[in-house]
Order: structure tokens, then sequence, then C-alpha cells
């Protein structure tokens, strides 16, 4: 009878220290047997279900009432409220209206991005193999309980935290976890209880991949209790952070809410106490002032320009989860990496092969078997190169992976990553699996074990020779190796310095050798495994970094960018990788030595160091904390569970949606679908293109709402009519918010986008050049309504005329300066004018059109106390916009003589 189960959660570090005996004890279950279903039902009521927490999401009206938090926002709602309690119906209504849609856009736009992510997540669906009363049973992984034994093959996926109890020849793929790229040998023997992750030999972590072999575990952790429940736990405590966006319009709407109350009180108390005007009338004037300067169009033209962004970035293989992501891309500073999967390709590459005369290069990367290969620069044909045709024949015929081609997955390997590696070599060769296997069949063999590390094959030709394939562990093979391919005796110092040298640039080295065994051997045993064997030579493997990921690098750096690499694997890889990639590998600094330091120190090696190697998920987080102590504003990129805490600690984390984890992705703010490094320099780029163009729409609203208050201002202390009404004012911005400002959220990229370094942190979101041009047009654009409204009086036209012609006035001038702020500096007379963004000349239209509406249509005169104006009034419209255009391109001129090329 079992004694009973324990009462106490069984997550604990020792599992890794206990012999098998000891942990199948103190979960009370029998080897062999495994759970009845009576106990499975406890102790699933006991420590809950195999998953971790779904994340918590924000309701939909929740996410719909976020909208409105916003300083500007307020003060409308609070001017729409007042005049509305003023029975002035129309313009309450025009104000709520546009903070109404403004609010839907950004839910709309957020649903459509947790949607996305949702079908990603719906992709993942996980099962397990058990052991209970003595029956394989296959159930979901979510009923995996403490005490179940699970069965393991190759290509399985680890449903839970495993003591292991038996294996048989058993390689794990633990990238994910640790980011180690190559698959790790595991047994059953106990290991230290400080081991790190990396080195326990006798676990299998949730989330890995079986990549070889078969075995038997005991589960020891589940949901929560598992080491992705430690690192999910990791994320769930690190604050999400405010992106640069979110800060600087925070900053300034508190700004120029202050603003606004404090010359809205100023012009309160002008007016009632200087003035003596009648207290309704100033107050409705002080309400035209704020509905005025406040830029009620700003936050859903903000919003549309992050949406067209999304919209973009999405055709371009990236899906973002929160809107100000994209702006966010292009302020960054600093890009942290994840290598294995991110940077590389996570598929092993066989990068250089050493034969007894020579060495050869091997271009191609991955599984594809596309390449060849080179000596000293100079292409070789490999059919005619002997020893390379016996060194691939081994590697094709001892070799127990697949390579499988899918027109749409292109070549996926079935089997150990170093074997695909193999087998592609082979390929490249000229071999093929199936005429070599048919003409060389195999007989018997002796399998990769940790003991012997090396895999013999054996082979005959069908006219009774018979011969063993070995390929291993170079130390080992070398040992039982006469001679060479060349009939040399095997000169060992020469072949451990080829490895040394190899090994040294961060490629894996196996070693291939061959042997003739008696005609009519039909059987392969360990006894003739002796040092009679001849050395074929020597393959040097990789996991080679993607030809993209490195010009997506050089492009960042050539952008001002600091690309750093943070990864789990071994240092002398990960700075082999990070030399081809183009970073500044001479000092690798380990996890180990990251642990080590103090804050201080910490900081200053994290702005000198490219490559980080060893680091476990709390040396990535402390590594992304010292660089934004620095003031640099970090992305982070990564694929792996281990990547989850930075993810969500950096001020944009980037996941791999195709293989990346789905705890890297829920961490994450942008998801890129095609696991591409390079996708990371085209956002950066529409990252910079979306912040330029909010500038620009930031350009184009504000003065408009200068030169509106403005006009209101002068008027009340110059104690003359107002040139327009609160309900003209908020027509005005509505429309042209809806048509100019939003054609600006189409430009194309300003040339040198990617040229110039990023802007930093601590910059205000109005610099003084963009504040002076936004002061220069206000002014410009108050001189040209009031000329126009005075001429209209001077004439004797109504109050209504001269008022529908100040309204003109104000959109002309608009309409004229949109074709003004398209360039920062650059002229208006480029030749993209017409060109470069076909929406604002359409939307140029479409603007006519309304005002043509607002000045002549009955129900708009009705509404907004407006009149027909004659050819006259038209001309001298067209004659100020004209002015005024050329003004401000008189202004860039100065700005361009000065080097003055953005703002």
């Amino acid at each position: 009878m079992m004694p009973p189960p324990p009462s106490t959660p069984v997550h604990s570090p020792a599992w890794h220290s206990q012999p098998v005996a000891q942990a199948l004890h103190a979960l009370s279950v029998e080897t062999g047997m495994g759970l009845n279903r009576q106990e499975a039902a406890r102790r699933l009521d006991q420590y809950g279900h195999n998953s971790l927490p779904a994340p918590r999401r924000r309701g939909p009206w929740r996410r719909f009432a976020l909208q409105f938090h916003n300083p500007l926002i307020y003060v409308l709602l609070v001017a729409g409220a007042i005049t509305f309690g003023l029975d002035d119906y129309v313009d309450a209504g025009v104000i709520v209206g546009v903070v109404f849609i403004n609010a839907l856009i950004g839910f709309i736009q957020e649903g459509k991005a947790e949607k996305a992510l949702e079908a990603v997540r719906a992709m993942l669906a996980s099962h397990a193999t058990v052991l209970r009363e003595g029956e394989r049973h296959e159930i979901d992984a979510t009923l995996l309980v403490p005490g179940d034994i699970v069965l393991l093959e190759s290509g399985a996926r680890v449903p839970a935290d495993l003591r292991l109890l038996r294996v048989k020849n058993l390689r794990v793929n633990e990238a994910a976890l640790t980011g180690e790229s190559v698959p790790v040998d595991k047994d059953t023997i106990p290991v230290t209880e400080d081991a790190a992750i990396g080195d326990r030999s006798c676990m299998a972590y949730a989330g890995t991949v079986v990549s070889f072999g078969q075995a038997q575990g005991l589960v020891v952790g589940t949901g929560q209790a598992t080491e992705i429940g430690r690192i999910g736990t990791l994320v769930g405590e690190v604050p999400s952070l405010a992106t640069p966006l979110t800060r600087r319009l925070d900053v300034f709407a508190r700004q120029i809410t202050l603003f606004i109350l404090v010359v809205g009180l100023i012009t309160f108390l002008y007016g009632y106490v200087v003035r003596e005007m009648p207290t309704l009338d100033i107050f409705l004037a002080v309400v035209g002032l704020a509905v005025a300067a406040i830029p009620e169009g700003l936050p859903a033209i903000v919003t549309i320009v992050l949406a067209i962004g999304t919209r973009t970035m999405a055709r371009k293989n990236a899906i973002v989860r929160r809107l100000p992501a994209v702006e966010t891309l292009g302020s960054v500073t600093v890009i942290c990496s994840d290598k294995t999967g991110t940077l590389t390709r996570n598929e092993m590459s066989a990068v250089r092969v050493m034969l007894p005369a020579h060495t050869l290069a091997v271009s191609g990367a991955g599984y594809a078997p596309e390449g060849g290969f080179h000596c000293d620069g100079v292409s070789v044909e490999a059919a005619r190169d002997e020893a390379l045709q016996a060194l691939a024949r081994c590697a094709l015929l001892c070799n127990d992976a697949q390579l499988k081609h899918d027109a749409t997955t292109g070549w996926q390997l079935v089997g150990d990553p170093t074997e695909g590696a193999l087998l592609t070599l082979a390929r490249k060769a000229g071999l093929e699996p199936l005429e070599a296997a048919a003409a060389w069949p195999r007989i018997d063999e002796i399998p990769f074990e940790s003991e012997h590390r090396f895999m013999a094959t054996l082979h005959h030709d069908h006219e009774g020779h018979a011969f063993v394939l070995l390929k291993g562990a170079p130390e080992r093979v070398l040992d039982l190796c006469a001679q060479d391919a060349g009939g040399q005796p095997l000169d060992r110092g020469v072949w451990e310095a080829r490895m040394e040298s190899a090994a040294s640039a961060g490629q894996r080295v196996l070693a291939l050798a061959r042997c003739e065994l008696p005609a009519g051997t039909t059987a392969l045993s360990m006894a003739d495994i002796t040092p009679r064997f001849t050395l074929l030579g020597l393959a040097g493997l990789i996991d080679p970094p993607r030809e993209e990921a490195i010009a997506a690098v050089a492009e960042c750096q050539r952008a001002g960018l600091r690309v750093k690499m943070i990864t789990g694997d071994h240092a002398v890889t990960a700075a082999a990788i990070g030399r081809q990639l183009g970073l500044n590998a001479d000092r690798a600094l380990t996890g180990d030595a990251v642990a080590a330091l103090d804050e201080e120190s910490l900081r200053r090696l994290a702005l000198e160091t490219d490559v980080f190697a060893r680091a476990a998920p709390e040396h990535k987080l402390r590594l992304v904390h010292a660089l934004q102590a620095q003031g640099e504003l970090v992305a982070m990129t990564g694929d792996g569970v281990n990547d989850a805490p930075a993810l969500k600690a950096a001020d944009i984390g980037v996941a791999m949606g195709h293989k990346g984890t789905d705890a890297a992705r829920e961490a994450a703010d942008l998801v890129l679908t095609d696991d591409n490094f390079a996708t990371i320099a085209r956002a950066v780029r529409e990252g910079r293109v979306v912040f330029d163009n909010i500038k620009k729409a930031l350009l184009f609203i504000l003065p408009t709402n200068g030169g509106e208050a403005g006009v209101i201002l002068i008027a009340v202390f110059a104690g003359v009519a107002l040139p327009v009404t609160a309900g003209q004012i908020l027509w005005v911005n509505m429309i042209t918010a809806v048509t100019l400002a939003l054609a600006l959220a189409f430009e194309p990229a300003e040339p040198g986008v990617m040229q110039r370094p990023p802007r930093r942190p601590t910059d205000p979101l109005i610099t003084r050049v963009l504040a002076f041009r936004i002061a220069y047009v206000s002014l410009l654009m108050i001189a040209v309504t009031f000329a126009m409204f005075e001429w209209e009086l001077a004439r004797g036209s109504s109050l209504e005329v001269a008022r529908t012609a100040a309204v003109n006035m104000l959109v002309v001038g608009e309409l004229v300066y949109l074709f003004n702020v398209r360039h920062f500096t650059a002229s208006a007379f480029a030749q993209d004018i017409l060109t470069g963004n076909p929406v604002a000349l359409w939307m140029s239209v479409l603007l006519i059109v309304f005002q043509l509406l607002f000045t002549y249509a009955p129900t708009m005169q009705q509404l907004f106390h407006t009149a027909a104006l004659d050819a006259a009034s038209w001309l001298m419209i067209v004659a100020l916009g004209l002015a005024k255009f050329l003004a401000v391109e008189a202004e860039k001129a100065v700005l361009r003589y000065l080097n003055v090329r953005s703002m």
C-alpha cells in the first residue's frame, strides 16, 4: 500500500540532487506502476491543473473607459458639460462627438491586437503520455500531477518538470529555457544542489523538447511550481513601463491643460473686471478660447497614426500588441537580443570540413541543401574531391535524422539538430539519402551514448565487403584512429590544433572515421571498436547567424543604435557569433560575472559590452535595468521562456511568434511572425516614420489651435467682436483633423530616416525649433484671419459674412500649411508634392467640399450661423493663403541655410 502523499507543495530546487529511489519515495510512487486514477484525481484537486494562470486582461468596458484617461479629454468633457448646461446643445454635441470618436478608434485598434495574439496562442496544444496503474495513457497535459510517471520520446515536448528515472540516449533541446542551441545529453545521476539549470542532467523541464532518445520521468513540478512557472512569477513582478510617447504626451497634455486653464482664468478676470463684459458673454468667450486652444483632435490623430503604423508593420510580419509600441521602436537607443532563434536560425549547420590535406569552408545555412564548398575562397567541385566524398558518405550513413521538404514550411528536421547538419552537409556534397542507403545498407549499429560518446554503424556494399562508420566527440574518435584518410600515421597534435581553431570560432567539432571489417560480418559490438580506424576528417558545426540579421545589425548601428546579444549559450560560441554579426566581441561577459558585479560596475560594463553569455533570467533583468539606469531606451528581443521577464521589463519587448514560446509572446509588446531579427530593423524604421508623422501632426494642429486661440484672445483684450464662435472653431478643428491632419498619417519616410541617431529619451516632445515654427505659424494664422475679418467689415459685410470669411480663411490657411508641413525643412516644391502622398490630395478635395457645404448649405448656415461669400471674398482668401504659404517656405529656407534638417 502506498504511503500518504505529501501535503505541501512539491516544488523544490533539490530534486536534481536526489537519487531516483528517494524522489520516488518522496512522492509515494511505485516505479513501473504510476498513480491510480483516484490518487491522480485527488492530487489534481490538491495541486491544481498543470497550466500557468491566464494573463489578466482588461475587459472591454474598462479598455473603452481608459481611452478617456487624458487631461485634455477631461477639460473637453467639462467644457462640453458646461456648454450643455448653458443650453448650447450644438457645441456640446460636437465636443462630445469628437471625444467619443477618438475613444472608439483606440478601443477598436486595441481589440484587433488582442485578437491577433489570441490566434497565435490558439495554435498551441499539448498532450502527455503517462503511466497510470501500470498502463500507458495519453492525457491532456494540464491534468498531470506531481507523482505521475511520464514517457518521453523523440520530438515530444516535455509537459512538466521531470526527475528522470530511466533514459536511453536522451538528448533534450533546452534552448527555450537556457538559450543553449545544442541539445544536451541527459542521464539519471544526481548533481549538486547548487548546479545551474543548464547543468542539471537528471532533469527535464517543462517547455523543452526531446531531440533524440527515450525516457521515463517523474513529475516533480506542475503549473506555477515548474521552472517556467517561476519565470512567469518573475514576469508578474516586473511593472509595465510607460512608453516614450505616452510619457511625452502625458507631460504635454498636463502642460497645455495648465496653460489653457491659466490663460482662461486671466481672460475671464480681464473681461469681467476690466472690460465689464456680461458674465455669460465672457464665459462663452473663455469656453471658445478653451475649445480653440485644446487640440481635441490630437489623441485621435495620434491613435490613427499609430494604427496605420500597426497595419504597415503587420504587413511586414510584426503584430503590435500595444499601440504606442510602434513609436517606441523608433525611440530605442539599445536593442538587447537573444541569440538562439533570433539572431541565429536555431538550425545547426556544418560550416567547416577539415580533411587530411586541406580545410574547406561550407556555404549555406540551415537545413536547406543549398550552398557549396570553398578552399581559400575558390569553389571546389564536391564530386571530384574523394576525401570530401568519403567524409560526406560517413556523415550521411552514420545518421538517424531525416530531412523533409514541404512547399509551405521548407526543409524540416526530424531528429537531432547535429545529425541534421551532417545530413545537409552530405546533400550539399551531392549525395542522396535513399540512393546511399540502397548502395550501402545498414546491418547493425551502436547508438550514441554519453558513456562512450560516439555512434557506430555497420554497412556492406552488396559485394561482401563490410565496414564500420563512426562519428562522435573528436577526442574519443582520435583515440580510436591509427591513420588518416591520406594513408599517413595520425599526427594527433596537428589534428588537435585544427580542433582548437574550430572551437575558438565557436564551432562544435565532430570527428568521422571508417574501418574495414572481415567480409560477411553481420553484427557489430563494442569489441569491434578498437584503435584501428581511419580518420576521414572533422566537421565544424554552429548555429549560424541569419544573413539578414547581419545586415539588420549593420543598419541599426548606422542608425545610431547599440545592439547587444544576451544569451544562455557558452561564452566562446557567443563571442564567435557576435563577431560574425559585427558586434564588439573581444570581451564577452558571463552571467556569473554579472551576478558578482555591484550596480555601478554593471552599469558601466553594460554600456561597454556587446556580448553576454550564460545569462539566466535574473541576469537579463539586471542588464536591462542597468542600461535603463544609464538613460538608455531598451528594446529586448527573444523567443524563449528565459527571455520573458526581460521582455516585460524592457521599454519594448519583441517576441518571436513562430518558434517563440507562449511566455515570451505574453510578455512582449510586439510579436514577429517570421522570427527574424531583420524585421526589427524594419520596425525601427517604421517607428521613426510614425514618430515623425506624429510630430508633423503636432506641427500642423498646434499652430491652428494657437491661431484660433490668439484670435479670441486679441478680440477679448481689444474689446472687439469675436471673429469666430466656439461652434465654428470646433467645426474647423474637427473637419481639419478628420481630413488634413489625417493625411499626415500616410506620409512616407523622411530622407535619411535611418541615418540619423535616435532621439534622446530626455528630449521634449516640443523642441525649440518645433516651438518656434508653432509660434511663427500661429502668428501668421492670427494675422491673415484678422485681416480677412476686418476687410469684410470694412467693406460693409454683416458680422455673419465676416465670420464665415474668417472661418474659411482659417481653413485655407491650414490647407496650404498642410503642404508646408509634409517636410520638416525640405522645400514644399519637391518632386513628390503631388505623388508622395496621394491621400493629402484627396483629403484636400474633401475639405474643399465640406467648406462649400459649410458656407452655402442652408442647414449648415442655420447650425453654424454662416452666410454665403462672393467672388471677391474668395479671391482675398486665396491671396492671403498664398502669402502665408510663401512666408512658411521662407522660414524653412532659413532653417536649411542653418543646416537644420529635422525637428
